[in-house]
């Protein structure tokens, strides 16, 4: 039989270079080695070179695991997501955020694990997991009013940093956006503009952000002498079909409204089918706005009018805030904090008001 491509029979790899073959080439111990291997100072620059002239000759690669079992580290850090997967891969706001975090724990030199847990029983299974030390820390985004899981996890002794906020006074670390002042702002747009009947369509009542958003409704009316009408507010579910439905909803309760503010762009996605239904157009007979400035903001027709969060920057704050909750953060990393409003723990960034052609 012939032999497999390297020459070697079956195919199998050449043993890999050991610590040991490394100290022997540079004629030094192997404890230099490791110590030079790991970054320690405690090297002269001539004994650092000749390792690392051994290590380029041999192609030594510095096992990892091994490494990060003997430093007390996994290497890794979960990025928890509570929904179910049929939400997270529809939803744009999740994607830009695991890129984020990528991104940033790739530059310490973190694995990134994703994990979906759509029960309470896969929650309790997670929690176990972690408990064992099997990650270093915990990314959670999403969180509902109801969820254990940050308090479970910090009361194991493992860090943990939320996307958002079950609560106005949540006690576990967490980055969040200006939520209620986003929605105010576009609510006030809406009114700037002589919108007369401003409808909104609010997120699920379990999620804080969802809440605050329905704050800034309401205070944007209130700021402008405007009365609340129970017939111009609408539970969606942060899905496509929940805007549809309760545009639906609205469009029968009050057939004269000339504006709606949507608490999230996929809702507003299904608003504007529904108007389309009604024969109503956007912006002539009735102005739409959304939250979130994804994607599918700036591919409707007409191009929607948003709340941009700032996600890339949210993802890389909570990867910065868990490194340096894990004592892993890098020199000038923590550069964007300024931006944001809060303690060390607690940080809130600022959102923009994005106007298209939906207002």
């Amino acid at each position: 039989m012939a032999a497999a491509r390297g020459g070697r029979p079956g195919g199998s790899a050449p043993p890999r270079p050991t610590l040991e073959q490394v100290a022997r080439r540079a004629g030094v111990g192997r404890g230099t080695v490791s110590r030079v291997v790991n970054g320690s100072p405690r090297v002269s620059d001539r004994t650092r070179a000749l390792v690392e002239e051994a290590v380029a000759e041999l192609g030594y690669v510095p096992n990892r695991v091994a490494r990060a079992l003997a430093a007390g580290s996994a290497d890794a850090i979960a990025l928890v997501v509570p929904e179910a997967g049929s939400r997270f891969f529809s939803e744009p706001y999740f994607s830009d955020i695991v890129r984020a975090v990528g991104t940033e724990l790739a530059r310490a030199d973190m694995q990134l694990l994703l994990t979906l847990l759509d029960s309470q029983k896969e929650r309790d299974r997670f929690a176990q997991y972690a408990a064992a030390h099997r990650i270093d820390g915990v990314l959670l985004v999403s969180v509902h009013a109801d969820h254990t899981l940050p308090d479970v996890l910090t009361g194991a002794g493992i860090p943990t940093v939320l996307g958002g906020r079950r609560r106005a006074a949540e006690p576990v670390p967490y980055v969040d956006c200006d939520n209620t002042g986003g929605a105010r702002n576009a609510v006030a747009h809406l009114l700037d503009r002589g919108r007369r009947a401003v409808a909104t369509i609010t997120g699920p009542g379990s999620v804080h952000a969802a809440r605050c958003r329905t704050d800034g409704y309401r205070a944007a009316l209130r700021e402008a002498d405007r009365p609340l009408d129970a017939r111009l507010v609408a539970g969606g579910d942060f899905t496509e079909e929940g805007g549809r439905r309760a545009m639906r909803l609205l469009l029968e309760r009050a057939p004269a409204l000339d504006a709606v503010f949507c608490a999230s762009d996929v809702m507003a996605a299904g608003a504007r089918h529904a108007l389309r239904e009604a024969g109503r157009s956007v912006p002539d007979d009735v102005a739409l706005v959304g939250f979130d400035d994804s994607v599918v903001s700036r591919h409707m027709d007409p191009p929607l009018t948003t709340v941009r969060q700032p996600l890339p920057v949210m993802g890389r704050e909570m990867a910065r805030l868990l490194l340096d909750l894990l004592g892993r953060g890098t020199p000038g990393a923590s550069a964007a904090h300024t931006t944001a409003e809060g303690d060390r723990c607690h940080r809130v960034l600022p959102t923009e008001l994005v106007t298209r052609a939906s207002s």
